[in-house]
């Protein structure tokens, strides 16, 4: 990936590709030499143990409906941490605004939120199999709070590491990496699946993903920022009320313009799993297999759209990207066929490659430098207001109108929040 200030002096009329990684790059990384590149070598496992993990989730929602659970159990996979984003982002914001070293409060929640697959791993040992989807969305309910603590830490921890001028360089080798680990894991799940009986078979994949979680500890714990200096103590409420009445008008418009598209990226969230399972019949090796496909597009398209910066700008690659996002349900609605699911799951995940980026920027560039902690956890609350509410309406339509209806009405929802970022000219 390109450094962003490499892209802001690169002609502005010319769109070419560098590899994944320079050999400068792979240099620093196999030696680093100084701080900064040791933080970005530790940045990139800690994003390959995600990805293990990451592979591995793609399959609990699976596994859900595989135990007969309800539509609702499947939604609130999504919808608990959400909620938990919409209670707590604020205060948690604050709370991190107020500590020295942000690395260790996300590499420390960090692996309680990957361990907790590992235990739903062993649940089938000890209960019932009617028993463990509940068992499963209780656990998940008490993870949800060191999940909200990485969300936040995250853009605070991997903005620290990069600066201003290389966000897109180490955010594009970052989820690069982590969509490669994450491909190759899913490849690796689907035969695992085909090799045991149920549920042993997912009991294997589950346990093993605490490699990943131990790998991202590690290797996330080992970042080393400067000190912060904490920000003073302040009424609760009062500096909340003070947070949205002073948040700067760019960061406004962008962040109720998010909150409406990502209600209709969320709203598709637990449908498509059911999609797969109930309307097109998929067998465990097809959703695998769609699965890598989706995150193997990622490791060119973060290429691709890092490329294209300097030729579209965040708007224009922010509008493309969103865009290609909003079609995606009217696809995957009008069709059941196992490799045309697989084309527009590697189409998506293109676009969702340059969203990531552009909206990572966006975040930071519009907040202001000395109270990040507190804004992004403002952003995260409104984000997770829609990811909470939305999946619930989905599942809850799907069982009343049809998995199918309920896809078309995202796909809507996402056209309207594009429009919203083409009118108030995001970006």
């Amino acid at each position: 990936m390109r450094d962003r200030s490499q892209c802001v002096r690169a002609d502005q009329r010319q769109f070419t590709m560098r590899p994944l990684i320079s050999r400068a790059e792979l240099r620093a990384l196999l030696h680093p030499t100084d701080v900064t590149e040791r933080n970005v070598r530790n940045v990139l496992i800690d994003g390959i143990g995600v990805g293990i993990v990451t592979g591995v989730s793609v399959f609990l929602p699976v596994f859900l409906a595989r135990l007969g659970a309800s539509s609702l159990l499947v939604g609130l996979i999504t919808s608990l941490p959400a909620l938990a984003g919409a209670l707590f982002a604020l205060p948690i914001g604050r709370f991190l605004e107020r500590q020295r070293n942000i690395v260790i409060w996300y590499s420390g929640m960090r692996f309680w939120v990957l361990a907790s697959y590992a235990v739903f791993g062993c649940l089938p040992f000890f209960l019932p199999l009617e028993a463990v989807p509940w068992t499963i969305i209780i656990i998940w309910a008490l993870v949800t709070i060191p999940s909200t603590f990485v969300n936040v830490a995250f853009t605070i921890v991997m903005g620290g590491v990069a600066g201003p001028q290389r966000r897109y360089a180490l955010m594009s080798m970052r989820w690069s990496s982590l969509g490669l680990a994450t491909a190759v894991t899913v490849a690796i799940i689907g035969t695992v699946l085909e090799l045991f009986p149920f549920p042993l078979n997912y009991q294997v994949v589950f346990i093993g993903s605490v490699v990943g979680g131990l790998l991202s500890f590690f290797f996330s714990r080992a970042i080393l920022l400067p000190e912060r200096k904490p920000a003073p103590d302040s009424d609760k409420k009062g500096a909340l009320l003070l947070a949205l009445r002073q948040a700067p008008p760019a960061f406004v418009r962008y962040a109720l313009s998010a909150f409406v598209f990502r209600g209709g990226v969320a709203m598709a969230i637990p449908l498509i799993p059911l999609y797969y399972v109930r309307e097109a019949g998929l067998n465990d090796a097809w959703i695998g297999l769609i699965s890598t496909i989706g995150n193997g597009v990622l490791l060119i398209a973060y290429a691709v759209w890092s490329a294209g910066v300097p030729r579209l700008g965040n708007r224009g690659v922010l509008l493309a990207s969103s865009l290609g996002m909003a079609l995606y349900p009217f696809g995957l609605a009008i069709t059941e066929a196992p490799w045309l699911l697989a084309l527009l799951a590697g189409l998506v995940n293109f676009c969702v490659a340059g969203n990531d980026l552009v909206n990572f920027d966006l975040v930071l560039s519009t907040i202001p430098a000395g109270q990040q902690a507190t804004y992004v956890g403002l952003f995260q609350t409104l984000q997770n207001l829609a990811l909470f509410m939305m999946p619930l309406i989905a599942t809850s339509l799907a069982d009343a109108i049809g998995i199918v209806t309920v896809l078309l009405i995202a796909g809507a929802m996402r056209l309207v929040g594009l429009a919203l970022f083409a009118w108030l000219r995001i970006g």
